[in-house]
């Protein structure tokens, strides 16, 4: 029964469906928690040492992939 009630409903209008968007995501951003200064410094901290060290371990990969592929195309 409850399906043939929301055939019968209109749709809203885009306006109508515009404002209740930006109003859910004003509610939605209230509930948000931020993060303090100090946590955001101290996360900015690990995710640039997580990149730099990942960034060290594809280096050394890169360079020896780069070195097996000359000795392997100097073989043949």
């Amino acid at each position: 029964m409850a399906d043939t009630n929301l055939s019968k409903t209109k749709k809203a209008s885009f306006g109508t469906r515009v404002k209740r968007f930006f109003k859910e995501t004003k509610a939605e951003l209230k509930k948000v928690t931020w993060p303090t200064k100090e946590q955001l410094i101290h996360n900015t901290g690990v995710i640039i040492v997580f990149i730099i060290i990942v960034t060290i371990i594809l280096s050394v990969l890169d360079a020896a992939f780069a070195e097996l592929f000359q000795l392997l195309t100097n073989i043949l």
